[in-house]
This record gives structure tokens, C-alpha cells and sequence, in this order.
């Protein structure tokens, strides 16, 4: 694997990032993938759709948010704007033309963020578990009234991690920032078609989930696939396969 690229600003933090250039035509749309909380882009489902982009010949970016992965950054001073902005600084630096996002969990969100931002820029969203508006519905209001009044106080809280035996700690700036990026409290302003994908054993953000997200688009090409076995990582074999499956279909559509 070759070594990563830095995206340097005078806006952002330094942010990792690997991208490899395809061989279609301009109106084909690039590929930019956006991973979860707390991850990177070196995870199984990056990788394996970058794998299978060089196959295809396509454009494809993955990178870090700041505190995550190689980025500059310390992941309990960021949060959802900070987040939101650096992937929209690396695709307006780092990509042309139409590009189709791929948001895992928080990068959900941020896809959503990004496509209200950059409508132009924007030919499909592929979300997987896509978790927009967790630090309200499945942080915040699950605190009971005491540990909500710890967390303002001490401006932060430690909660079991499911994927370690160290906690996950939140900062209270994470709740607040991210009442600014609401968006299943209304209208979603996205025409672009949309596939969301969900497993129904995913025990951190509720499958119904997928269902508010199409609920709130006024597009009307937004398909959801409620994959029995699956949980939150949706990276195994089939899972995976089913991801390049809709990547595939926006990619024919869209092209």
C-alpha cells in the first residue's frame, strides 16, 4: 500500500488521505468514501470498495476526518462541523466534477451535510447504517436528568464501548455542535437518488432509522435494503457485495 497523502490548508488540520485515478469518462461520477465515528479510512469497507474501484476504473477517495486516523486533530476537541468541513475540503480540492458519497455510520451524516452543501457537486449518496443526528437521539437523550447535569458539568461522559473494554467518551461540545446539523427534524433538500442500506441486528443506530432519513428526502428516487443479518460494521462477504451492488447502480444511472 502506498504511503498516504496529506491535504494541507489554511483552514483545515493536515488530513490523510489516499485516492487513486480512474480511466473513465468525465461524466462518470468519482467515489468518496466517508467512514464512521471514531474510525478511519482504513477500514474493511474503504478498502474493499477501493479495491474494487481500481478493477472498475474508477475515481476513489478515502481520507481521515481531523482527530481521526493519521489527520491532525484531537478527536474529543472535534466534531460535526469540523468533521463536515473537511470533507468538504477535500472534495473541492481533491476531486472534479460529480462525485457519489458513501457514508458508514457518522459518515451518514456527514454525506447528508455534504450533499445539502455541494448540491451541484453531488450525483448519489450510498449510506450504511447512516447515523445522522446521534448525538441527540442516541446519546444525549438516553442520559437519565443525572448524568446529563455530569456530562454539562464536568463537559464530557465515559459509556460502555461495545467494540473495547475502554469506554467511549463524549464531549459535551459534540451535543451541542451537532444540534447545528440536524436533519430528520424536516425537510431534506436532496434530488439526488439515494440507497440506504441497514442491517436489522445493528444494536447502535436503530434500523428504523433509514426509514426517517427517506421520509425527510424530496427526492423520489430513495431505496432502502433492511438486510436481516447484518449489525452495525456491515462488512461481511455479502454485505460488502451488496455495497458495490448500489455503488454499481447509482454509478449506471447517474453516468
Amino acid at each position: 500500500m502506498s504511503n498516504p497523502m496529506f491535504l494541507i490548508t489554511d483552514t483545515r488540520p493536515s488530513l490523510a488521505y489516499r485516492q487513486i485515478a480512474g480511466n473513465q469518462p468525465a461524466e462518470v461520477p468519482g467515489i468518496v468514501f466517508l467512514c464512521g465515528h471514531g474510525s478511519d479510512m482504513e477500514g474493511a469497507k474503504a478498502i474493499d470498495l477501493e479495491e474494487w474501484a481500481l478493477k472498475q476504473g474508477y475515481d476513489f477517495l478515502r481520507f481521515d476526518y481531523s482527530g481521526h486516523g493519521l489527520s491532525e486533530g484531537e478527536f474529543l476537541q472535534t466534531n460535526i462541523s469540523d468533521w463536515t468541513a473537511d470533507a468538504l475540503a477535500v472534495i473541492d480540492q481533491l476531486t472534479e466534477g460529480p462525485q457519489i458519497l458513501v457514508g458508514s455510520s457518522l459518515g451518514g451524516w456527514i454525506m447528508l451535510n455534504v450533499a445539502v452543501a455541494r448540491p451541484d457537486r453531488i450525483a448519489g449518496l450510498v449510506g450504511i447504517a447512516a447515523a445522522p443526528d446521534f448525538t441527540d437521539d442516541l446519546i444525549w437523550d438516553h442520559l437519565t436528568p443525572d448524568q446529563q447535569a455530569q456530562m454539562q458539568a464536568d463537559g464530557q461522559i465515559a459509556l460502555p464501548n461495545p467494540y473495547s473494554d475502554e469506554p467511549v467518551i463524549y464531549p459535551y461540545h459534540l451535543i451541542t455542535d451537532g444540534r447545528q446539523h440536524f436533519r430528520l427534524r424536516g425537510r431534506l433538500d436532496i434530488t439526488a437518488p439515494v440507497r440506504l442500506l441497514h442491517g436489522m441486528q445493528d444494536a447502535e443506530v436503530p434500523w428504523q432509522t433509514a426509514t426517517r432519513i427517506a421520509d425527510c428526502m424530496t427526492g423520489t428516487d430513495v431505496e432502502i435494503t433492511h438486510v436481516q443479518s447484518a449489525g452495525h460494521r456491515f462488512s461481511e462477504p455479502d454485505q460488502l457485495a451488496l455495497i458495490r451492488d448500489k455503488l454499481g447502480e447509482l454509478i449506471a444511472i447517474t453516468s
